[in-house]
């Protein structure tokens, strides 16, 4: 018993171990299984939110897409409509040269069949002055036959001898009417030359004639408010002193409200710092850095400007083949003036004005437009080279490979050296006349201030004023009297005065409008 005992006590002690490593494995593998099943559905659960993010990233993938596909389109649409329409434009430019030249001609056909005119005019003198000149001759051999007739009639002489003295009377009196005949043409021909010259300087001006612009040497520039100062200056200066050295130019900033100026000698130096400084206003940001960059990239659009405006003085005038670097010292001279007149279209209209007088008297018309189109190049570097504007301009003319002609017409057009060539004399008449025409400069700045500080002084004179003024250019003075000192019926009489002491004092244009002002004032104080 205790032996059976003992061997149901091994035997459980064995499989009760054994049922509990098969229990405890049953179970693990029930935990293992709904682990996996609970692994595979969140593995399950997380693809199909992939899936679904990818879906959806797609999505918005299509619709960036065809949004950028619909800006792009946007934009290569108003590209091409831009591009039309400079098309468009330029098509329509070419539409007005094209009827521009078709006028030209037909003002060049009216000229032809004028002159066609003039020239049948003058074979009908001609043949009259022969028909003339027959009789004269058909006269003197009637005379000749009676001279003859005569002396062989009453005179003891030799055939020979009468012969002899007929010649030597003949001669004498042909000798006479030939030289007053002489005179006589040549008045009228002087005559006839007087007309023809003022009519031909007539047409030229009058179909050449173009606006002037004033002189400066200084450029304004408007400010959005007066705090823009503070920042052009910039903290201790370091804004305005980088401005000054990248453009030369000086910047004057003082009381005048929302505006600053620029001063500089060189108008092109000038207009680079204006086109900067603007660009630096309208951006906000100003700091030497960015100050440097904005004058490069003003450097380079008045470049463009300047190699625009030699191009479009070539092709306004018809004169083409320039040096590249010629034409633009041409473009130049679009910022420069003379006495108020911009030099640009003073060279453009003289090169009109030059065409026009070398097709009337029969002169080499490309020549002469092209050397009056160059006449003034020297003042586009008379800022940067020594010398005279002619002689800078001889000097470039030659450097840049022009005819010796063009040369030539520059050296002479201010005399310096002798008009040698018909050529030469009608550019220096084509300079003169685009600068002497009324409306074409102005008078000096120092001229009109002292005109307007005489006519000042002659009004201040007269006793009674209490002060006066020069307004609208120097076309009016108004003249403040003192009530208590001159009445009504002096006022009057005052502005005569004063008018007719202006007449005799001062030379000036047009007319002055006297305006003598008195007023009595009352006032009083409400305490």
């Amino acid at each position: 018993m205790t032996l059976l005992c003992a061997s149901t006590a091994v035997v459980l002690a064995i499989v009760l171990p054994i049922l509990a490593l098969i229990i405890g494995a049953v179970g693990g593998i029930f935990a293992f299984h709904k682990y996996d099943s609970k692994k595979r559905g969140d593995a399950k659960q997380a693809a199909n939110k992939m899936l679904e993010d990818a879906v959806n990233e797609v999505k918005e993938m299509r619709k960036t897409a065809a949004r950028e596909a619909k800006e792009e389109l946007a934009k290569e649409r108003s590209a091409q409509e831009k591009e039309l329409r400079e098309k468009q434009a330029g098509l329509s430019r070419s539409e007005q040269r094209i009827i521009q030249r078709e006028e030209n001609l037909d003002k060049k056909e009216q000229m032809l069949d004028k002159k066609s005119d003039d020239l049948d005019a003058q074979r009908e003198k001609l043949a009259q002055k022969h028909a003339e000149v027959d009789k004269l001759k058909a006269e003197l051999q009637s005379a000749n036959d009676r001279i003859l007739e005569e002396i062989q009639h009453v005179a003891s002489m030799t055939k020979e001898e009468a012969k002899a003295q007929l010649i030597d009377a003949i001669r004498d009196e042909a000798k006479h009417d030939a030289a007053k005949m002489v005179r006589d043409i040549d008045a009228e021909a002087k005559e006839e030359a007087d007309k023809r010259a003022q009519k031909i300087v007539a047409l030229a001006v009058q179909r050449c004639a173009v606006d002037h612009s004033s002189e400066i040497t200084v450029s304004t520039v408007a400010l959005p408010n007066d705090e823009m100062k503070g920042r052009i200056i910039g903290r201790e200066g370091r804004n305005i002193r980088a401005l000054e050295t990248a453009t030369g130019c000086d910047l004057i900033i003082d009381d005048t409200p929302e505006a600053v100026v620029l001063s500089c000698f060189d108008p092109i130096r000038r207009e680079v710092a204006r086109i900067a400084l603007e660009k630096l206003i309208s951006d906000g940001r100003i700091h030497p850095g960015r100050i440097e960059d904005l004058v490069e990239k003003a450097q380079k659009e008045v470049d463009v400007k300047v190699k625009e405006a030699g191009e479009n003085a070539m092709y306004e005038t018809g004169v083409f083949g320039l040096h590249p670097e010629l034409a633009k010292i041409l473009g130049r001279l679009r910022f420069r003036t003379s006495y108020g007149q911009n030099v640009l279209r003073h060279s453009i209209e003289a090169s009109h004005l030059a065409g026009i007088m070398a097709a009337e008297l029969g002169a080499n018309v490309p020549l002469c437009k092209r050397a009056a189109l160059l006449h003034d190049i020297g003042k586009a570097l008379d800022h940067e080279l020594d010398g005279t504007h002619v002689s800078i301009g001889v000097d470039v003319a030659k450097k840049y490979k022009e005819s010796k002609e063009v040369v030539h017409c520059i050296a002479a057009h201010h005399n310096d050296v002798e008009p040698e060539t018909i050529e030469a004399v009608i550019v220096q008449c084509a300079d003169a006349i685009s600068g002497a025409r009324p409306g074409a400069r102005r008078e000096s700045l120092d001229n009109y201030v002292k005109r307007l500080e005489k006519l000042e002084e002659i009004a201040n004179s007269f006793n009674g004023v209490e002060k006066s003024f020069a307004v609208q250019a120097g076309r009016e003075i108004r003249i403040i009297v003192k009530p208590e000192v001159v009445d009504d019926v002096q006022a009057m009489y005052m502005s005569k005065e004063i008018a007719k002491q202006i007449e005799q004092d001062m030379q000036y244009p047009g007319q002055i409008k006297v305006n003598v002002i008195r007023e009595t004032r009352a006032v009083e104080y409400a305490k």
